[in-house]
């Protein structure tokens, strides 16, 4: 692979505000590069990628004779539930179905944009297996491609009642296990089942493993671990995804396919990507903070292969290649605006605020002292999510906090002007991050910025 193509793939990738990119060849990592601040020892949120492990388990399933076949109703695993909005067409839901997103459950989940309102309300529900289970049908099952992080979870639940254990205890024995995985961490619902649909956590380098588990069919040194049949059938899907940014986009077995390109890939919000190439003997992980373009990314990384024997030194190439790894490794300082006079009269003050988009119930920050740092509530069922607290850099750079259960905070601060401080926050491994103006007036604060789904928020604090 030419290590001039590489450092512009490298640079790319600090435009699409990644967090780490790694190739393997023919078996051997040939780049491995961590996007300051995030660093090699910190697990990454593969989001949505989270679905294809749960696929690869009910391949290990149905290859170990635990499942009997993939055309088994879903519903017969869930007799012991009363299930509303039973038709002739939920009836006929079977594993297949839950696998390539056609169960034909009614479902919004914003897949070309928009709020992601199912996937919230399950969120919100006290139990998540009986709120996908309870859905209307929309479609026949097997007949329309529709994105529905439902389905996954709902084969989470499956791999438990085939297996007696979590899905994440399964994974850790039948593929966590012989790839030498550790996982750091996995979500589960309000009952204790893993999240089917994400939710899980892993170093990049055990993301690759995944794609060279695929890249050779199933095989782990020597031993099948996934049915022969299983890689090969999302290789050669022709089952459309429907979307309008990409017509050629393919799926099975919850993964994505550019099929014109012959390329497939786990995907998760803001580009957490396992992408296999089997025509280069590649596997590229990305995972970031923003979505990417697939296609181009694939584009670049088939490009940078020369030959599939070694190439000439090139010492010029190579130095290329080092400095910008270098660059993009080492964290730039942002520019700094003058502190005004208003920051003490501020610091150490608490702002409490009505239920908003932005889930920001309460926000204390220190500016003055020695160590400036931050406090803040949020409005979350996530019981590790409700209070954050860490340092915070006021000279352009970030601040690492404490590890919690979904990343590391990080966090610094800016005046832009005498009234309005900028608010940016990491969480580094989650693939998130956010920015909020706190604009001060009269012993109020207005706090603004941008919800998940890129709305534009604005909220005042309540009278103290």
């Amino acid at each position: 692979m030419d290590s001039v193509a590489l450092a512009k793939l490298v640079a790319f990738g600090k435009t699409q505000s990644f967090d780490s990119l790694l190739l393997v060849r023919h078996g051997r990592i040939v780049l491995q590069t961590y996007y300051a601040p995030y660093s090699a020892d910190i697990p990454h949120a593969i989001n949505s990628a989270t679905k294809a492990v749960v696929g690869s388990l009910i391949g290990i399933a149905l290859k170990d004779g635990l499942l009997d076949g993939l055309d088994h109703p879903v519903l017969e695993f869930f007799r012991d539930r009363p299930i509303e909005n039973v038709d002739e067409r939920k009836k006929a839901i079977t594993i297949e179905n839950l696998l390539d997103m056609t169960s034909g459950f009614e479902w919004d989940e914003g897949f070309e944009g928009g709020r992601e309102q199912s996937l919230a309300d399950m969120a919100r529900s006290p139990d998540w297996i009986k709120f996908v289970l309870d859905r209307p049908m929309a479609h026949p099952p097997g007949h329309v491609f529709y994105y529905n992080s439902g389905n996954p979870h709902l084969l989470s639940a499956i791999i438990t009642k085939l297996t007696g254990e979590r899905a994440e205890e399964y994974a850790k024995a039948q593929l966590f296990g012989p790839l030498g995985i550790e996982t750091s961490h996995w979500r589960r619902d309000p009952q204790g089942v893993s999240a089917g649909g994400g939710g899980l956590s892993l170093f990049p380098r055990d993301m690759a493993k995944i794609g060279y588990l695929y890249l050779h069919r199933g095989e782990w040194q020597g031993k099948q671990l996934l049915p022969p049949d299983w890689a090969d059938a999302i290789a050669h899907t022709t089952l459309s995804m429907n979307a309008s940014f990409d017509s050629n986009l393919r799926y099975k077995n919850f993964f994505w396919v550019l099929s014109e390109k012959h390329v497939y890939m786990a995907v998760g919000y803001h580009c957490q990507v396992i992408m296999v190439l089997p025509d280069r003997d590649v596997v590229a992980v990305m995972t970031a903070r923003n979505f990417c373009p697939f296609g181009k990314v694939a584009d670049y990384i088939s490009d940078s292969v020369r030959s599939d024997s070694v190439l000439p030194r090139d010492q010029s190439a190579i130095d290329q290649l080092a400095r910008e790894i270098t660059d993009i490794s080492t964290e730039k300082a942002s520019e700094v605006g003058p502190t005004p006079q208003i920051a003490s009269a501020i610091s150490g003050k608490t702002y409490n605020f009505p239920h908003n988009a932005l889930n920001i119930k309460s926000l204390t920050v220190f500016l003055t002292g020695t160590e400036p740092h931050y406090e803040m509530e949020l409005y979350t069922q996530i019981s590790s999510l409700r209070r954050i607290d860490g340092p915070m850099g006021l000279d352009g750079l970030y601040r690492k906090g404490r590890p919690i259960e979904f990343g590391v905070p990080a966090a610094k601060g800016t005046w832009s002007d005498e009234h309005t401080f900028v608010f940016d926050m990491q969480y580094l491994g989650s693939g998130e991050e956010r920015r909020w103006y706190l604009t001060f007036d009269e012993g109020r604060l207005n706090l603004g910025g941008k919800t998940r789904d890129g709305r534009d928020i604005s909220v005042a604090s309540q009278p103290n």
